[in-house]
């Protein structure tokens, strides 16, 4: 739940689905029946408390001060995403994503304006889990966290190594402060979930398979750059191809 950015373009992209539903069991997920248990409470927890709390935020907040709180946290953001850039070797990119924390922090002021897209520089997703997945290790079993959502033992691993690498755990030694911050920071998030969490609730008649393949789905792209290779199976479908004569 927490981890709102990674299932927000998780449940846009279940939406293109064609509002399709996941039936079956899928062996990426050996874990299902604790899966869905920690998934249900996610859900009930979500429904009870962040989604009534998102609803009244962007109720009552105008639509431009929300999207200068999100701008705010995406700039703290960019400072750890221009670092994985460079642990995956992508120095150019690298060094645009610093440069979009430069132009924001100063031009965009503290990060509340997002100067650094209007020239040309565009946000990046990269965290320690692709990270890893870019370095060979592969992504272990599917794993729903408690309070943070779909992930697997590599990108829980890697939310770990997130975590102590935020900005707002590293800068803010008041814990009240920080702690408001997080939930600021989470209620943003949710507030911008709001919309994709309809398309998922009216599209899919099992709601967990339908996150959980599109999470994996999409986490694939991510580590390969939206070029990942073609798996065993999609392999295995394909006619087979006339031997070449000698």
């Amino acid at each position: 739940m927490v981890e709102v950015k990674r299932l927000c373009a998780a449940l846009l992209l279940a939406g293109s689905l064609a509002g399709c539903a996941t039936s079956g069991r899928n062996p990426a997920d050996p874990l299902e029946p604790l899966n869905r248990a920690v998934f249900g409470f996610n859900d009930v927890a979500d429904k009870a408390v962040l989604t009534p709390v998102a609803r009244a935020y962007r109720a009552v907040i105008p639509g431009f001060l929300r999207k200068g709180v999100s701008n705010f946290f995406s700039n703290l953001e960019d400072v750890w995403i221009s670092v994985n850039d460079v642990f995956q070797g992508k120095f150019q990119q690298g060094s645009e994503d610093f440069t979009r924390v430069i132009f924001n922090s100063t031009f965009g002021i503290a990060g509340i304006f997002d100067f650094a897209s209007d020239v040309g520089l565009p946000k990046h997703n990269e965290d320690f889990g692709q990270t890893l997945g870019s370095w060979g290790i592969t992504s272990g079993p599917y794993l729903v966290l408690p309070f943070f959502g779909p992930s697997t033992f590599r990108d829980g691993f890697g939310l770990l190594v997130d975590g102590r690498a935020d900005l707002v755990y590293r800068l803010v030694d008041d814990v009240p402060l920080r702690n408001s911050l997080y939930a600021t920071r989470a209620i943003s998030n949710r507030a911008n979930l709001l919309d994709a969490s309809s398309v998922l609730d009216q599209a899919a008649l099992d709601r967990y398979a339908f996150v959980r393949d599109a999470w994996l789905q999409r986490r694939r792209n991510l580590v390969y750059d939206g070029n990942p290779p073609r798996e065993k199976d999609d392999a295995d479908d394909e006619p087979e191809k006339d031997e070449p004569q000698k």
